[in-house]
């Protein structure tokens, strides 16, 4: 190995060095600053299941999907009067076939009901969710800047502890919004 090739491995050597002392000076650096950032966390799950503005939107769809449920319930009940009548056996054989059709086809109308009534209403609870992100996030900004949070973050996280959970703010600040927009609806 000549004097060139030492000084290569050298300056390779002194460059790592550099980087090295640079990563660590970066490192201790952000451990410093991280010291004094205010940290918040969100359970967007418990905010999803208990915000007013959810609640009030699962009533409307109970309201708006209540009549077609019904009436899918009704049909299962008329067809378990079908069954009921099917297995006295006191139909002759071509009632008997006519009546199994019927309670077959009853059936498959019934489950594509069920199934086109399960996707609109999934379709819809998605649509309300996403109409009300707006208002979770500004009333979520609303706090951090209220309470002077630097940072907040949203479920799912691995771990967050309990004195970082800002939860219950953001669920009051919702039920504010929520109350006030009530109030407002009300008035002539």
């Amino acid at each position: 190995m000549g004097a060139t090739d030492k000084c290569i491995i050298t300056l390779v050597k002194l460059r790592v060095l550099t980087w090295l002392a640079i990563g660590l000076g970066v490192v201790l650096a952000t451990t410093a600053h991280a010291q004094s950032v205010r940290i918040g966390y969100v359970n967007m799950k418990e905010v999803l299941d208990n915000a007013p503005q959810v609640i009030a939107g699962r009533e409307k769809l109970d309201q708006e999907f209540r009549p077609r449920n019904d009436a899918i319930e009704l049909e299962e009940a008329r067809v378990d009067l079908l069954e009921q009548r099917l297995a006295r056996g006191d139909l002759t054989p071509g009632d008997q076939a006519g009546l199994e059709r019927e309670i077959r086809e009853a059936r498959r109308s019934i489950n594509r009901q069920r199934e086109d009534l399960r996707d609109e209403l999934s379709f819809r609870r998605t649509e309300e969710v996403q109409s009300l992100e707006d208002q979770i996030n500004i009333a979520v900004q609303e706090i951090a800047q209220r309470y002077g949070y630097d940072l907040v973050l949203s479920s799912p996280v691995v771990y967050a502890s309990p004195t970082l959970d800002i939860t219950d703010l953001i669920l009051d600040q919702l039920q504010v919004e929520f109350d006030a927009d009530e109030l407002e609806r009300a008035l002539p």
